[in-house]
């Protein structure tokens, strides 16, 4: 069973089109120092789909991508306690979803996106999944 994630990035650090730039290859996801959202990214699995999310600059939904390795220690990680997953671009959205967006439609009122906004690495319900999707015209 595939699983859906989110994961955040300001897009003045790394942005969709330099993941899209990365190719087939992908870039690794690092740099993540919260316990929680660590925990996410040992629970991903090699080929789950993760939304793009540009935070701060934009705040909104812009493409997906998937895993293409799991969990490993995070080399930008000195004390080696945090993780880092690779991921590859796999598309855009045709319609970025922004946060106030999201925040107006009921169906996704559970989302973390909304409840622990600062979290960079979350998951996402198959059927909140579905209604970004639908959202993003993809």
């Amino acid at each position: 069973m595939k699983n859906y994630w989110l994961v955040k990035s300001e897009p003045n650090v790394w942005s969709i089109d330099q993941q899209k730039k990365s190719g087939s290859k992908g870039t690794v996801w690092d740099g993540v120092r919260n316990y929680q959202a660590a925990n996410n990214l040992k629970a991903m699995k090699k080929g789950d789909l993760c939304f793009f999310y540009h935070s701060n600059i934009g705040k909104e939904i812009v493409g997906v991508v998937e895993v293409i390795k799991e969990h490993f220690i995070d080399p930008t990680d000195k004390e080696k306690r945090f993780v880092a997953v690779q991921l590859k671009f796999k598309q855009k959205l045709k319609s970025p979803v922004s946060l106030e967006n999201i925040k107006q439609n009921t169906e996704l009122s559970n989302l973390a996106l909304i409840k622990q906004s600062r979290l960079s690495v979350m998951p996402i319900d198959s059927k909140s999944w579905k209604i970004i999707c639908k959202l993003g015209k993809i």
